[in-house]
């Protein structure tokens, strides 16, 4: 007989002591006995794969969360976050999941309903089953739609708040029409914890997410015209909160990322401004509100909108998601009514039920609301700040002081239609990992709703969980403390419902990087020049630094020209006079210090960062997590501690060479960040030659200058010699095969500047290739005898031309009136 093939080994029970209150209704402690399973193998996973690598799981999943780059920026916060994210994901039941998710589909088609009415034919208000007050109360009610028919839906996708109950029961806390805030950050989590944690969500039957985000996109594409659409997502820019999540969901969906600035309407039709011409867009995911939309039809005092998108929209030109003005029943005082609305709109009672709401607006629910402060929550009825209330997030009514409370009921005998009341709800609790041990903590769950390609409402397999630091109902995205988990819905051993793994079935094959929006071009050029100009200043501090103290390379021994150096620093707008006047290590520290000035290294650094946060949707995230590094602590006044500094910048700059120039494709993003870097060089070249001149020891000057331009190995393996004048000039501005040299720049300009697209079907070059090529000549043909200071002035002044050149061609294309060539509408 063959021996019998030895059973799995169980892995440890970790909850077993898990330490919960029973009435609280915790999610793992009231999970059915298969559901209870995967949470014992999720938590004991953790652990050991903790002990495997000698690091713990929380540093296991922060590892993933720097690779993606993943952050978030709290109001009043200037530096973005590092995302919160912790390693144990909530477990949903497949069973359990099926009612919530039938609750989500049932409120997306009440929602729908009900905006249709308010902007169709009022049946509602009319009939009294609705307060005009309520519809009317809110700044996002949109007297503009009211009565433009439309046969498109107005929801395309919606976020909704949920909470559980000590029973288990689920129920809605808020609707989340204007934004889906937290869809990209639930996408962000699940690809943190499973590059962290291996096949640990795989063996627990995890549903993934990408199925969802495929029907997501082919919902928005199903409502264009043309059978291959363009669809962009529309972000405020790179200052707004979400930023970040904006970005990442239009890199991973293959959306262009847009400002409103980017985007022209031309003929009732979308279209967005490229360095190829302006290009039809189809669908807008728009991620700002209505009243940002268009300043014409909206507030006149936007200026992120986009004129006359709104008749785009109207027309039936554009498909937009989600369609505007239907934010209006996002406000709270809706919730009262909701049950009733079910009922009249669908004829159905709710799968999933609010949290218990009363409008003061009514006489009998005012007092209801006064009776029992103490034991319900206070909130703006609309979303916005109110007397009496000191945020616009709900109030427990038992906090308020007895002053408080009587400010209070002043406001609400004024305006009670600003005013809700709101039950007080008992969070379930959730296992969170706190260092080797779980402890329970409260949470919310943000889910996710969208119309597939069949028009069909699909609801994400999971979520984004917040788990409050204070025990109480979510009213932002994150709050001060709190942290955020993942949500998996896990299936029983015996179904093999997974999903798909990609966003769609292959597409067609195709090359080229997509797009390139002339912001884009503007942005990835800047970016090149401000990292260029960057990392000379940072040579120059180490040319000064290096002449006090013995190093090898970089030292300037000739006093005369350390102090051009520094004039130079301070010409260059690196230091102020007055730090021009320091000594010379204490004007190094202050040139890399400075941030008000614009050519101090930390202000040029700050500057790469703000340019940068609007490309990290084009950068790779090892070449963003150096750019967006900050400068190394200055602690010391001491040249040698000054020089470590600078050599640990120049590292980083040439790290961010490699990685850009290994990592990008060679495309038009390519193009525009190369000749921000070569024009930049090449009039650094030209300047600094020129402007050192003779001062100082001849032997000093041009070892300098072959310093500051890399080039020193190159020039002592070939001469053997000293520096002399003539090689020297040569090796740095005739020579074309140095990639420091003023040639080598300017016929690697041409090249870029003729691998952009042109606008003219005649085969002509624009003037940007024209001024390039007239750039190049000259020096192909010179020797080095004919090198003054009269060529290197008319080299700077043509540089500075064509840089304006590229401006006026590529990044400023065209008004809001007709292009001059219909035939260049993409």
């Amino acid at each position: 007989m063959s021996a019998k093939t030895p059973a799995k080994p169980q892995p440890e029970n970790r909850l077993k002591d898990y330490p919960v209150d029973v009435e609280a209704g915790d999610l793992f402690r009231h999970a059915s006995p298969d559901v209870a399973e995967k949470w014992v193998a999720m938590a004991g996973g953790l652990l050991g794969l903790a002990q495997e690598s000698g690091l713990s799981a929380q540093e296991l999943v922060s590892r993933q969360i720097t690779e993606l780059g993943m952050s978030f920026r709290m109001t009043g916060d200037v530096e973005e976050r590092p995302w919160p994210l912790t390693p144990m994901p909530l477990l949903i039941g497949a069973a359990e999941w099926a009612k919530v998710e039938a609750g989500l589909i049932q409120r997306a088609e009440l929602l729908e309903a009900l905006v249709a009415d308010i902007y169709g034919p009022q049946k509602l208000v009319r009939e009294g089953d609705l307060p005009a007050a309520v519809v009317a109360g809110s700044r996002y009610f949109t007297r503009a739609m009211v009565g433009r028919e439309r046969k498109e839906p107005y929801l395309h996708v919606y976020a909704v708040d949920l909470a559980r109950g000590p029973h288990g029961q689920w129920r809605v806390l808020s609707d989340r029409l204007r934004l889906a805030n937290g869809v990209g950050y639930a996408l962000e989590n699940r690809l943190a914890l499973s590059r962290g944690t291996g096949a640990l969500l795989s063996d627990i039957h995890a549903r993934r997410l990408a199925q969802f985000f495929g029907q997501l996109r082919g919902g928005l594409a199903a409502g264009c015209q043309r059978e291959a659409p363009r669809i962009a997502l529309m972000t405020p820019g790179r200052f707004n909160q979400s930023y970040p999540e904006q970005a990442h969901l239009a890199r991973y969906l293959g959306f262009p990322l847009v400002e409103g600035r980017d985007l022209a309407v031309i003929d009732d039709r979308l279209y967005v401004r490229t360095i190829a011409g302006p290009k039809r867009v189809d669908a807008l995911w728009r991620w700002i509100d209505t009243n940002s939309l268009d300043p014409l039809a909206f507030d006149a005092r936007s200026t992120i909108g986009v004129p006359d998108l709104f008749d785009s929209w109207s027309g039936g030109n554009l498909a937009l998601a989600n369609a505007p003005g239907v934010e209006v029943v996002e406000a709270p005082a809706f919730a009262a009514f909701i049950p009733r609305l079910f009922r009249e709109l669908l004829d159905e009672e709710p799968l999933l039920p609010n949290v218990a709401t009363w409008w003061c607006g009514q006489d009998a629910e005012r007092d209801l609301v006064r009776d029992r402060l103490e034991r319900l929550m206070i909130a703006p009825a609309f979303g916005e700040k109110v007397d009496g209330l000191a945020s616009r997030s709900p109030t427990p009514g038992a906090r308020l002081s007895t002053k408080e409370r009587e400010n209070l009921f002043i406001a609400m005998a004024r305006r009670p239609m600003d005013y809700v009341g709101q039950e007080i709800i008992q969070l379930s609790t959730t296992p969170v990992l706190v260092g080797d041990a779980f402890e329970p903590r409260a949470f919310t769950l943000r889910a996710f709703v969208a119309r597939g390609a069949d028009g069909q409402w699909v609801v994400m397999p999971g979520g984004f969980a917040r788990l409050s630091s204070s025990g109480e109902m979510a009213s932002t995205l994150m709050g001060e403390g709190d942290v955020s988990a993942d949500v998996c819905v896990v299936d029983d051993a015996r179904e093999s419902r997974f999903g798909a793994t990609t966003l769609s079935a292959p597409p067609a094959i195709r090359r080229g990087g997509g797009i390139l929006a002339a912001q884009a071009a503007d942005n990835l050029f800047w970016f090149g020049r401000y990292g260029e100009r960057a990392e000379l200043t940072v040579r120059m501090l180490r040319a000064i630094l290096g002449s006090g103290i013995e190093v090898d390379g970089g030292a300037v021994s000739s006093q005369p020209v350390r102090d051009r150096l520094v004039t130079l620093l301070m010409e260059w707008g690196a230091i102020t006079p007055a730090q021009a006047a320091l000594p010379a290590a204490q004007a190094c520290r202050a040139a890399l210090g400075e941030k008000d000035m614009p050519g101090g290294v930390a202000a040029l650094l700050d500057t790469l960062r703000r340019v940068g946060l609007s490309l990290r949707d084009r950068f790779a995230p090892d070449f963003w997590r150096i750019a967006s590094r900050p400068l190394p602590p200055l602690d010391s006044h001491r040249p040698g501690a000054l020089l470590r500094v600078v050599r640990e910048l120049i590292e980083r700059f040439s790290a961010m060479s490699g990685l850009g120039a290994e990592d990008m494709m060679r495309g038009p993003a390519w193009c525009f960040l190369d000749l921000g870097r070569r024009i930049e060089r090449a009039l650094s070249i030209c300047r600094i030659i020129r402007q050192l001149g003779d001062v100082g020891e001849e032997a000093d000057r041009l070892s300098l200058l072959l310093d500051l331009f890399d080039s020193q190995i190159t020039y002592r393996s070939r001469y053997l010699a000293a520096p002399l004048r003539d090689p020297v000039y040569d090796l740095l501005l005739l020579d074309p095969d140095n990639p420091r040299s003023l040639a080598y720049q300017t016929l690697a300009i041409e090249r870029a500047v003729a691998a952009l697209p042109a606008l003219g079907e005649d085969a002509l070059p624009e003037a940007p290739l024209r001024e390039a090529r007239a750039l190049a000549a000259p020096l192909a043909s010179m020797t080095v005898q004919e090198v003054d200071g009269d060529l290197l002035n008319r080299m700077e002044a043509r540089l500075l031309s064509l840089s304006d050149s590229l401006s006026a061609r590529y990044f400023l294309q065209f008004e809001r009136t007709a292009p001059e060539r219909s035939s260049v509408l993409g």
